[in-house]
């Protein structure tokens, strides 16, 4: 079995913008350079074979260029309390698209579509936070970028250990006009 999903990796710039707004949140286990991301499908664990389907399906994506800005931030709650802590990305037609097109390939593979409403988000922080990771979250509400081209998408693994998750890309898909 392999854990897999979906991503965008965003640009040095974008990512050194991301890392520089880490800190001073109590709990909070911030991402790594190689763990920022912005995901469009999360698959989950699956067989080999069937990790081998999701591969072609994507490979079989024709989308152009998309081009994304960050925006705002915010954080993910459950029972009340803050787990997680991201970075908001303004979610246009093209990114919209593609978002579907990764969805009806997964599904051509045989997986399970997400029934969960998809926010375009960056991750940084997870972990139990204290109460901190609310006024870290309205500091992003004024989080803005240039637009950033986007030229590729890529399928990834996802190794879970005791310092976080590892991530190894699989394959990358181009995006072309």
């Amino acid at each position: 079995m392999v854990r897999l999903f979906v991503a965008i990796r965003p640009p040095d710039p974008i990512r050194d913008t991301l890392l520089g707004l880490m800190g001073g949140v109590e709990g909070a286990r911030w991402q790594s350079d190689a763990q920022l991301h912005l995901t469009l499908a999360f698959i989950g664990e699956v067989d080999r074979p069937t990790a081998q389907d999701c591969l072609l399906s994507l490979s079989t994506i024709r989308h152009p260029p998309v081009r994304l800005q960050l925006s705002g931030g915010g954080v993910f709650e459950k029972g009340g309390k803050v787990h997680t802590l991201w970075a908001g990305v303004m979610a246009d037609d093209g990114l919209l698209r593609l978002h579907a097109k990764v969805a009806q390939a997964l599904q051509r593979a045989g997986v399970t579509p997400d029934t969960r409403v998809w926010k375009p988000h960056i991750t940084l922080a997870r972990g139990s936070m204290r109460s901190d990771a609310a006024a870290f979250a309205a500091s992003l509400s004024a989080l803005s970028s240039r637009p950033f081209r986007i030229d590729s998408f890529g399928l990834y693994e996802s190794s879970l250990g005791k310092g976080g998750a590892d991530y190894t890309l699989v394959e990358r898909f181009s995006l072309t006009e």
